[in-house]
């Protein structure tokens, strides 16, 4: 287990020096509890550049030299995620705590492998939906606990972007495990898992299957129980309108952009203006589960109760189960 006694602060190491990777640095300048220690790179001279980019106390020319830096408390990693597995199991592997990119894996066969390490070595592990830890996000969870849209009976939600056309790129190569489901779709399928609690009865799915072998689009109808349902869309060659609304019997919420945004509008019914929320955050959004993450390793807690493994397990399951009726398979399966 990561050892943090008498410390208010965690010391955080990246693992890669991409897009992600270089947002996930610039938040972590608004995480109270977080410390900028190391960078990992496959070369010395990306890590050194990144580290004096976004401040990081020390570079590393590969994974192994960071995951040996006694300093580092917690992981994040943000490679690609045909690689998640491999890099997560051998952060565990160096008794190192982590954070990982969505989606946390290829499948649910090698999250549960990561899983099982992490609870054999009593590790703190959580996969970064950082989406879950959003003022608005959780402005809207705080509204149906009170009840104030009565029963959640129906949510929808969409992400789709126009991705240009260059086939050897990530989203479109499917080497890389490109497409719309893991990219895109994991961010509407979470939310419904969060807002529901559960796991779907009944899945119907549909997918556009692109010249290079990628799903380019897809659309999901999840039936829970007592009749309620998801109706789910994402898409990496289609700009979709990217807001959530939660249906209740007594009104709903809407929340624009709803994987990034800083609004959230409840409507009750019989109320002509609905209320409104709005975050004043100057980060992007990513501190907030850096912080999430650094609370639990300074309480000594191995699982966010925010997003619990047993949940991201359940949310790879489902995926698996909607690619299953596609015939989709990833080439590093």
């Amino acid at each position: 287990m990561t050892k943090v006694v008498g410390r208010d602060k965690v010391n955080w190491g990246i693992m890669g020096t991409g897009w992600i990777a270089s947002q996930f640095a610039r938040d972590l300048e608004h995480a109270g509890n977080a410390v900028k220690a190391a960078v990992g790179s496959r070369t010395a001279g990306s890590a050194e550049k990144f580290a004096a980019e976004y401040g990081f106390a020390r570079a590393y020319g590969s994974y192994d030299e960071m995951l040996q830096d006694p300093e580092v408390d917690i992981i994040y990693v943000a490679t690609p995620h045909p690689l998640h597995k491999e890099n997560v199991l051998a952060c565990l592997e160096a008794g190192k705590a982590v954070l990982c990119e969505k989606p946390f894996t290829m499948n649910a066969r090698q999250l549960e492998q990561l899983v099982e390490k992490a609870r054999e070595r009593k590790l703190f592990l959580m996969e970064g939906m950082w989406t879950r830890f959003l003022p608005p996000i959780t402005q809207a969870r705080a509204w149906i606990a009170e009840g104030r849209i009565g029963e959640v009976r129906l949510v929808k939600a969409d992400f789709g972007f126009r991705v240009g056309w260059e086939p050897e790129g990530r989203l479109l190569n499917p080497e890389l495990g490109g497409g719309a489901l893991l990219d895109a779709g994991v961010y509407p399928i979470s939310f419904a898992s969060m807002i529901f609690g559960e796991q779907p009865q009944h899945v119907w799915s549909t997918a556009n299957i692109g010249q290079t072998g990628v799903d380019e689009q897809f659309s999901v109808l999840l039936s829970y129980s007592e009749g309620r349902s998801a109706s789910l869309n994402g898409a990496i060659r289609l700009n979709l309108s990217n807001e959530a609304v939660i249906y209740g019997t007594e009104g709903y919420i809407r929340l624009p952009f709803f994987l990034a945004g800083k609004e959230a509008d409840l409507h009750v019914n019989g109320q002509d203006e609905p209320e409104k929320f709005t975050d004043d955050r100057t980060c992007i959004g990513y501190a907030f589960e850096a912080e999430e993450a650094g609370r639990c390793i300074l309480e000594g807690r191995t699982e966010s109760r925010t997003i619990q493994l047993d949940e991201s397990l359940e949310i790879m399951k489902l995926m698996d189960t909607i690619r299953g009726q596609w015939g989709l398979r990833y080439k590093s399966e």
